[in-house]
């Protein structure tokens, strides 16, 4: 991982350089060797601004540019804020790509095996949105932006109700209706 600290209106002295790089240094166990991060310190100027200390950071991965940005009174309470919040960025980053691994066989996402799931199951949310005809190329699309699993929508060749999901090789399924 290769740090890069900056300031602007501010003069970054030796030990809030070292203290950075401690703090933000605990990033590289979750990623990856090429990473860069840009770190920027800064001071507020206007008086009115209690929290006018501010550390910015920039993390490029693989996959998303990661950023966040804390202020507090201190330089170095602002450091450990950003240190934290980045940390939690980046366990959702891994998460998410770990998740797309494939899933053990007999069990359901909680990780409770199938066997043990009561017989008795409830509607606990019903959910009502609009159906956009649209083709199914662009509902991966939709599908990736939204998140989820899988994606409802109106294929806009047939005008029947279609659903693209995720299957578990990274790949992508349509299902289509025969009535």
């Amino acid at each position: 991982m290769r740090l890069h600290v900056k300031g602007r209106n501010v003069e970054v002295s030796d030990s809030i350089r070292s203290y950075a790089e401690e703090k933000l240094g605990k990033l590289g166990r979750h990623l990856n060797d090429p990473t860069r991060v840009e770190l920027e310190l800064a001071v507020e100027r206007n008086p009115s601004i209690a929290d006018n200390h501010v550390a910015e950071a920039t993390i490029w991965t693989k996959g998303p540019v990661l950023r966040a940005r804390e202020s507090s009174g201190d330089m170095k309470a602002s450091i450990d804020q950003l240190a934290d919040k980045l940390t939690r960025q980046v366990k959702r980053y891994r998460d998410k790509r770990r998740r797309r691994a494939p899933r053990s066989e007999g069990a359901v996402p909680g990780g409770v095996p199938a066997a043990s799931l009561d017989v008795e199951t409830m509607i606990v949310k019903t959910k009502q949105f609009s159906v956009k005809p649209m083709p199914p190329e662009e509902a991966v699309l939709q599908l990736e932006l939204v998140g989820h699993d899988f994606f409802v929508f109106q294929n806009s060749d047939s005008s029947d109700v279609n659903v693209v999901y995720r299957r578990r090789d990274g790949n992508y399924g349509l299902i289509e209706p025969q009535l």
